[in-house]
């Protein structure tokens, strides 16, 4: 397979079965999104949101990107910006992982780190500060970004029809932006009305169930809000995972599936088990693998 460039390899990620993990009462599957270019499900919406920006003038050449990030989208915006020719500054909490600072600065995006105390919340506030400041600069806001949205329904969703004509009985995955969520969701239920969808969300900050916001350190899902790009109305129900049980589940996963994903990824095949005592027999669910396992080597205590 020849490619015009890198941009070209985002997409068309394959559908893991689980075989040990589980045991057999239910046929779990999980879509790799660490095979795209940048290592996570995020390069698709970064893609997406930066070309619908150009295609109505919002972007244009010498204009400054700048979104506050959990370190994926960064990632994501990252990779595009190098080879379209941006520049990039990213803001997010000082707490995030190293590891994905460095990954983005080696594609020459710019920082500003917020308090952790903050959140996203914070590192939004941050970025809206920036783009009143800096001329031509423009804001993705992934999460109210339509585009993000409509590119999980234009690519994703369809990939997993595809995959699975006779569709799927649970899809169980996490919140950070709801894009993939609702797109994914609102895809397939049109096509399968009987779908089952649950959100994934931090136990420690479960705003979905109608908690309170609060730290946590399951990077990449929990934001301490709900996003406009999710829509809540394709809910079946909301899990609640603590950090423990996703780093278990993310070590459970190296081992035996040899699946080395983030803290997110661990936080999806926790919500899995949690459900499958209620799932009937021969189901088939599909969760996400929503990026690697090596930039997460500096959090203590998962690997």
């Amino acid at each position: 397979m020849k490619v015009n460039n890198i941009l070209e390899v985002i997409g068309n990620t394959p559908h893991l079965k689980i075989n040990k993990l589980f045991g057999n009462k239910a046929k779990v599957w999980i879509k790799l999104e660490r095979q795209n270019p940048g290592g996570s499900i995020k390069d698709r919406i970064a893609l997406s949101m930066i070309e619908e920006a150009e295609k109505s003038g919002k972007l244009k050449k010498g204009s400054v990107i700048i979104e506050p990030t959990s370190g994926n989208t960064g990632v994501g915006l990252a990779i595009v910006a190098a080879v379209k020719g941006y520049d990039i500054i990213l803001v997010m909490p000082e707490s995030f992982s190293i590891e994905r600072r460095k990954i983005m600065s080696a594609y020459g995006a710019k920082f500003e780190l917020t308090p952790r105390e903050k959140g996203m919340k914070g590192a939004i506030e941050k970025a809206k500060e920036l783009v009143e400041k800096i001329p031509g600069a423009w804001m993705p806001q992934q999460f109210e970004n339509a585009a993000n949205v409509e590119i999980h329904k234009k690519t994703t969703a369809q990939e997993i029809l595809k995959d699975f004509p006779e569709g799927i009985d649970y899809l169980i995955t996490g919140v950070g932006t709801g894009g993939h969520l609702t797109g994914v969701a609102e895809a397939l239920k049109e096509k399968f009305p009987n779908l089952k969808v649950f959100a994934v969300e931090p136990e420690a900050s479960p705003v979905i169930s109608g908690g309170q916001p609060g730290p946590h350190q399951i990077q990449g899902i929990g934001a301490g809000f709900i996003p406009l790009n999710l829509h809540t109305n394709v809910l079946d129900g909301v899990i609640k995972v603590s950090k423990d049980e996703a780093f278990e589940y993310a070590q459970k996963a190296a081992l035996s599936e040899a699946l080395f994903g983030g803290i997110s990824s661990g936080a999806t095949l926790a919500a899995i088990a949690k459900k499958l005592p209620e799932i009937p027999e021969g189901s088939t669910v599909l969760g996400f693998n929503y990026d690697t396992g090596e930039r997460y080597l500096s959090i203590e205590g998962l690997y």
